[in-house]
């Protein structure tokens, strides 16, 4: 496998998670959408990650979180990271 097959990999699941976190925070602009089926799932993929976030992020006024916004960046910034390293090994 190339470096240019690991890198389009591993964007690839960049971005699926992105939009999984994306797709978590609008449920919760739905009044009980995250007591649905797909809420509940898309909540034990993404809260994990979220709450690491969460636990050092408090919300602006005790509404607004911008913890997604902050995981997002790291999200990128570790994947780049992670291509960085693996193209040191690899190539």
């Amino acid at each position: 496998m190339g470096m240019v097959q690991i890198e389009g990999f591993i964007g690839m699941l960049t971005s699926i998670y992105s939009f999984l976190i994306i797709g978590y925070v609008l449920l919760s602009w739905l009044p009980n959408a995250r007591d649905s089926f797909i809420g509940e799932m898309l909540g034990k993929l993404v809260e994990p990650y979220l709450g690491i976030f969460r636990r050092f992020i408090p919300p602006i006024g005790g509404v607004i979180d911008l913890s997604p916004i902050v995981a997002l960046f790291a999200l990128r910034f570790i994947a780049a990271g992670l291509v960085a390293v693996i193209g040191f090994f690899v190539g």
